[in-house]
């Protein structure tokens, strides 16, 4: 819902279909309401009643629920609007996310500073089009992340939900990179077509992104100045959400992938309107070069924005709504990469995604409509990781 679009989607709102979107994209978030305050790290708005179904939103719910032993000293750093897929610098200090807030009608990207707790987050995006899935570089120096804005200042058209529960791959994506401030801009990707969902190794050397320049959803890398690209999956389906393991050995991702010629017909058909549905989502690991590939998880629901645990390859953190299948219900689960050992880490009974250990492995961030003030508000949360 990377997202990490279908680059890694649209999560708070209605929670079930904003976080399987999620899954499939980096989380672009609807605007919030026009008159909204906006939102400032320190805000606590008074929380407003919750929508018939909804009972944990706008309740200023719990921060740590019963069960949830792996997680302690849970704190949030948002107050307020859609902010999802937060993600560490190397040197654990800051956290780059998207965010729909005022003046903005679509997701901005913005970088918060944990060690200025009183300082608002501070835009680092050029304020045009709509961006998604942003990383820092492991110097710190740059971030990365994609955006639409070459195709225009305007955020894009969402797409006709006359075809049902679709998202939008917008053709004007591309991966650029910045100057940690935002400037320096230079455009990575090149290609006709979507570009998105794009993180780096820890050694700075290579991207993984998700692309359909080769009229499929497919994983591919590039060096970390946009030449030499490779593509890795070639299964007809979406491939997404890309991340790779501390040792740049391994990538995790999540694929959607047709399992009848019919359906494999019509994930085609919506492609080529820059479409996908979201249906099924399975986490899958495969080797730097594309090779020995396998599906780690296989219960039929919506699995996805997987991470490594830090100097590892062998454990997953994910968001699953495995839990709830037919519900609004996302949680966070680990699993080791052969399969076994599920075990579930959240409890908050609305939405838990895009988990990410903090450099050290001592923090996760992660990204919630837990203790939220208003319906539909997605915040980032940062917790210490109990072994």
């Amino acid at each position: 819902m990377k997202s990490h679009s279908p680059s890694r989607a649209s999560l708070a709102g209605a929670v079930a279909a904003a976080s399987l979107a999620a899954a499939i994209a980096c989380s672009p978030a609807p605007a919030p309401a026009p008159s909204a305050p906006a939102p400032t790290p320190t805000a606590r708005p008074e929380p407003t009643p919750s929508p018939a179904g909804r009972p944990a939103e706008g309740t200023l719910s719990p921060l740590l629920y019963p069960g949830e032993r792996h997680l302690a000293n849970v704190r949030q750093l948002t107050f307020g609007g859609e902010n999802a897929e937060a993600y560490w610098s190397a040197d654990g200090t800051k956290l780059i996310f998207q965010s729909t807030r005022p003046p903005y009608d679509c997701d901005q990207i913005f970088v918060l500073d944990l060690s200025k707790p009183d300082e608002a987050p501070h835009l680092v995006s050029t304020g045009k089009g709509r961006t998604t899935c942003a990383y820092f570089f492991p110097d710190g120096r740059r971030i990365l992340y994609s955006s639409t804005h070459l195709g225009g200042p305007a955020c894009p058209t969402p797409p006709d939900r006359s075809h049902g529960y679709v998202w939008g791959l917008f053709p004007d994506y591309d991966v650029f990179s910045a100057r940690s401030d935002g400037s320096g801009l230079t455009r990575l990707t090149t290609a006709p077509g979507y570009d998105a969902e794009a993180t780096i190794s820890t050694d700075g050397s290579r991207i993984v992104f998700t692309s359909d320049r080769d009229g499929d959803l497919d994983v591919y890398t590039m060096a970390a100045d946009g030449s030499d690209v490779r593509r890795l999956t070639h299964e007809v389906g979406y491939d997404g959400g890309a991340f790779f393991s501390d040792d740049g050995e391994w990538i995790v991702y999540r694929a959607a992938r047709p399992e009848t010629p019919a359906a494999a017909e019509e994930f085609k058909a919506l492609l080529a309107k820059h479409l996908v549905r979201p249906s099924k989502l399975e986490i899958h690991v495969m080797r730097s070069d594309g090779s020995g590939d396998r599906q780690v998880t296989a219960n039929g629901a919506a699995n996805f924005a997987p991470f490594f645990f830090r100097g590892s390859h062998d454990r997953i953190i994910f968001c699953s709504n495995v839990a709830d299948p037919k519900g609004r219900d996302f949680d966070l689960f680990t699993v080791r990469a052969d399969g076994t050992d599920l075990e579930r880490i959240t409890y908050n009974p609305s939405f838990d995604g895009f988990p990410m250990f903090s450099p050290d492995g001592r923090r996760l961030a992660f990204c919630s409509n837990r203790h939220n003030a208003r319906p539909g508000e997605t915040n980032v949360l940062v917790a210490d990781w109990i072994p």
